[in-house]
C-alpha cells in the first residue's frame, strides 16, 4: 500500500504516519514545512509543497493507491478557505493521476445537534471551511471517506465506535490514536465508501 498523506505534521497527520507505517505501508508526507517531519524511516518520503496547489499535488501523488488529509485549521477563530480550497486541489489532482480512495478528517460538530450548534457557533469559521470542503469531496465521483470525530485527546488506546451518518451515542471524545486507526481501517477494509462517519471513544 501506498499512502499519500496531507496535514502529516500535524498531531492527528503524525499519528497516520506512524501507524501506516507499523502496518507496512509506504507512505508520501507532503507538507509545507519538510524540517517539521522529524520521524525517519525507509518507507517514508517527504516532499515539500502547498497543499493548494494541484498541479504540485498532481506530480506527487501519481503512482500512490490512497489519500488521508488530516489538515486541520491553523487559526480556529480567523476565516478561512484553507480546508475547502485544499480539498479542492487535492480532488483534481487525484482525477489527474488516478488515484480514486479518499479519507478525509472533519468534524463531529456538523451532526445535529444543540452541542452541536454551541461549537458550530464558537468556530463558525473553521466550521464554515470545514463544511465547504465536505461538499467538495462529496461531489467528487471518487471513493471517498469523511471521518467527523468530537473532541481529539492525546490519550494512548487506538479503539473506536463508528456509525454511518451520525455520532456514536454518547460519544463525547476520541483519542488522536484511534482516528489515525479508524481512518487506515477505513482503506484497508475498503469500508464506508462515499459515506460519512462518526467516530467516538
Amino acid at each position: 500500500m501506498k499512502l499519500f498523506v496531507i496535514g502529516a505534521t500535524g498531531r492527528t497527520g503524525e499519528e497516520i504516519v506512524q501507524q501506516a507505517l507499523a502496518r507496512g505501508y509506504h507512505v508520501t508526507a507532503f507538507v509545507r514545512s519538510p524540517e517539521a517531519v522529524t520521524m525517519r524511516h525507509e518507507r517514508l518520503g517527504v516532499l515539500e509543497g502547498n497543499v493548494t496547489d494541484e498541479e504540485q499535488l498532481s506530480g506527487a501523488m501519481r503512482n500512490h493507491d490512497a489519500v488521508v488529509s488530516a489538515l486541520g485549521p491553523r487559526r480556529v477563530f480567523k476565516p478561512s478557505s484553507l480546508l475547502h480550497d485544499s480539498a479542492l486541489a487535492t480532488i483534481r489532482a487525484m482525477q489527474r493521476s488516478g488515484v480514486r480512495r479518499l479519507v478525509v478528517l472533519s468534524a463531529a460538530a456538523h451532526f445535529p445537534g444543540i452541542p452541536n450548534r454551541i461549537v458550530s457557533f464558537i468556530l463558525r469559521n473553521h466550521m464554515r471551511d470545514s463544511l465547504a470542503m465536505e461538499k467538495v469531496v462529496q461531489d467528487s465521483g471518487l471513493d471517498w471517506t469523511i471521518a467527523r470525530p468530537p473532541r481529539l485527546t492525546q490519550e494512548q488506546y487506538a479503539t473506536y465506535r463508528s456509525r454511518e451518518g451520525a455520532a456514536p451515542r454518547r460519544g463525547f471524545s476520541i483519542s488522536r490514536k484511534a482516528v489515525a486507526a479508524f481512518m487506515l481501517d477505513a482503506i484497508e477494509q475498503e469500508k464506508y465508501f462515499q459515506k460519512i462517519a462518526g467516530i467516538a471513544k
